[in-house]
């Protein structure tokens, strides 16, 4: 989390209305070789088009065929939508500020996932605040004990196609009073196209030596092993195949659903992972100013949906990496903070540059 002294905020001090865009409306930006679509419910980005190495293009995202069937379904998996107001699980679905007691809803045995409750940010309908060819920005007025957290909370998000083939997500918010806040998107990659099937020879690369320990319900330990001789040591590109199906006691059954904490300075945008498809060239690299990332491999779909596609999505048919803060960090003082403050400005910025260089990424 990035925050600032107010000082002249930008759109999220906003007055004026928005323009609500209607139910069915899709939202599309367009630049060089890449579309992206988006819709209000939920903040979320429903598909983007990138070619591949012959210069077919096609959409790389799971997700549904109309923006009614978000509306219905998305609820189970989030597809791309904006995940608030706390990205990952808060134990005991409680803590404490200014030793003051928050008590949230458990969504997710004891613990509250992505905020707690059946309403998140992935389930309310955005105010489209700006659009243009290029951009479109949401917004947001969440009030004071939403989901159980104090504040009325401010936000925007911002989705800006810039050259090189990228979508920068830029968020921004303020709150009336002492909160807590950690925001991420939640979309499913498949670069080999949606509907594709398993994503188990795409590599991925992340630059981390450490992961987060977590207990059985997901709740992090506080220990930050290093990768080293785990299936977690993706500092080289690795199938992700190798790890699904490694079973390991560090996997389980289910694949991915873990996280790594990065070594760079607070707030620093920065290159973090690289999710690239031999078989079509394309790649994906992340760079965010978070300071972690969780990587999903969609283990818990149902094979109830289908895709624009109209095929099933099952199981390790996509792959999230949510760039966020850590779980449970209002319960854990030596992670890095999420605590935001009235006067203050909370910023955070993700990139998602699409390619085809299969070149190992470096740090930076």
């Amino acid at each position: 989390m990035c925050k600032r002294a107010l000082t002249g905020l930008s759109l999220v001090l906003a007055t004026a209305a928005g323009a609500q865009a209607k139910d069915d409306e899709e939202i599309a930006l367009r630049r060089g070789d890449m579309v992206v679509r988006l819709i209000p419910f939920g903040a979320t980005v429903t598909q983007i088009e990138v070619p591949d190495r012959t210069g077919r293009r096609a959409n790389v995202l799971l997700g549904f065929r109309s923006p009614a069937e978000f509306r219905a379904k998305n609820h189970k998996a989030s597809f791309g939508a904006t995940i608030g107001r706390y990205a990952g699980r808060i134990a005991g679905a409680r803590f404490t500020i200014d030793g003051q007691p928050v008590q949230l809803v458990a969504d997710d045995g004891p613990n509250a996932l992505h905020g707690g409750g059946a309403a998140k940010f992935d389930t309310q309908e955005w105010t489209v605040r700006h659009r243009d060819a290029r951009a479109v920005t949401f917004s947001l007025d969440s009030p004071d004990g939403f989901q159980g957290f104090p504040g009325r909370l401010q936000v925007l998000v911002t989705y800006r196609l810039i050259a090189g083939n990228a979508l920068r997500i830029d968020y921004e918010a303020r709150t009336s009073k002492p909160t807590v806040l950690n925001l991420t998107n939640h979309a499913y990659f498949n670069l080999a196209g949606e509907g594709s099937g398993t994503v188990r020879s795409q590599t991925l690369q992340i630059l981390a030596d450490r992961y987060v320990a977590t207990d059985a319900g997901g709740i992090p330990t506080g220990a930050f092993p290093p990768v080293a001789g785990t299936a977690l040591d993706l500092r080289t590109p690795s199938p992700l195949g190798a790890g699904i199906d490694s079973r390991s006691p560090l996997m389980g059954s289910r694949g991915f659903n873990h996280a790594w904490l990065f070594d760079k300075p607070a707030g620093k945008l920065a290159t973090v992972a690289r999710l690239a498809d031999p078989a079509s060239g394309r790649t994906l690299t992340v760079e965010t100013s978070e300071p972690s990332i969780q990587v999903y491999t969609a283990g818990y779909l149902d094979g109830t949906d289908r895709g624009p596609s109209g095929r099933i999505m099952n199981p390790f048919d996509g792959v999230a990496l949510e760039t966020q803060h850590l779980s449970d960090s209002p319960n854990q003082p030596s992670f890095p903070s999420t605590l935001l403050r009235p006067g203050e400005i909370f910023r955070s910025t993700t990139i998602w540059r699409f390619g085809l260089s299969p070149a190992p990424i470096k740090p930076r």
